[in-house]
């Protein structure tokens, strides 16, 4: 029914289980970004709307470029009080460069689909993977080592990680331990902090969709090219 009446469909968290499982079985693209609710946000809402229409109203490829500034605080209990931190921009943990198909979102959700028919295929795949508040450093580790565990793994090609909120306590120095501790891990391009999951603001991408990723010290470049 889904594949015979394709839909914008958009979320996070908990979405992408749906976002993954209807790539897997129809390979119809849908999106990870903000939800319904989110677009009630009376401040600092310009970069998630600017992201969402770059992604859902046009065809056109484009950079994605890292905020100014982030918040992890509960805008919808107080749209007045907002606590912004500036954004130091993109982290780059380990160096490449590498083009391919988007799968992932939240990691603890898209490991509920391990072992279905609604997990999708890793083959030529860019893994866009983060997490909230309730995965702390050895949850984010195994959940991780979860998915490196599957057969075809080896058929990743980088990984993109969002931010993490504050209350994981997962800071750049523990991640890049975690990252480089996989072995796996070593010869693709891991590039993290970007604006995406369960901080404001957020990107839209396309699980589904096609992506370019170059980090290198001299250049970082993220491009979707096919959403």
């Amino acid at each position: 029914m889904i594949k015979n009446n394709p839909k914008v469909f958009c979320g996070y968290s908990d979405i992408t289980a749906l976002n993954n499982a209807i790539f897997a079985k129809t390979g119809l693209v849908s999106y990870s970004g903000p939800h319904y609710s989110t677009f009630g946000q009376e401040l600092y809402f310009d970069y998630t709307l600017e992201y969402f229409k770059k992604c859902l109203f046009s065809d056109a490829s484009f950079e994605i470029n890292s905020s100014k500034k982030w918040s992890d605080d509960s805008w919808y209990k107080d749209q007045k009080e907002r606590n912004l931190i500036e954004n130091d921009g993109f982290l780059i943990i380990n160096e490449g460069e590498a083009s391919g198909t988007i799968i992932g979102a939240n990691l603890c959700t898209i490991n509920l689909l391990q072992g279905t028919e609604y997990f999708p295929s890793l083959a030529n795949s860019i893994l866009f993977i983060e997490d909230d508040e309730e995965s702390l450093s050895h949850t984010f580790d195994r959940d991780l080592q979860s998915l490196i565990h599957l057969p075809d793994f080896k058929d990743v090609r980088g990984i993109v990680i969002g931010r993490f909120q504050k209350a994981s306590k997962i800071t750049n120095e523990i991640l890049v331990k975690i990252i480089k501790s996989k072995k796996e891990l070593d010869n693709l391009p891991v590039i993290a902090n970007v604006d995406f999951g369960h901080t404001d603001p957020k990107i839209t991408f396309p699980v589904g969709g096609e992506v370019n990723l170059v980090a290198n010290r001299n250049k970082i470049k993220l491009e979707l090219v096919k959403h």
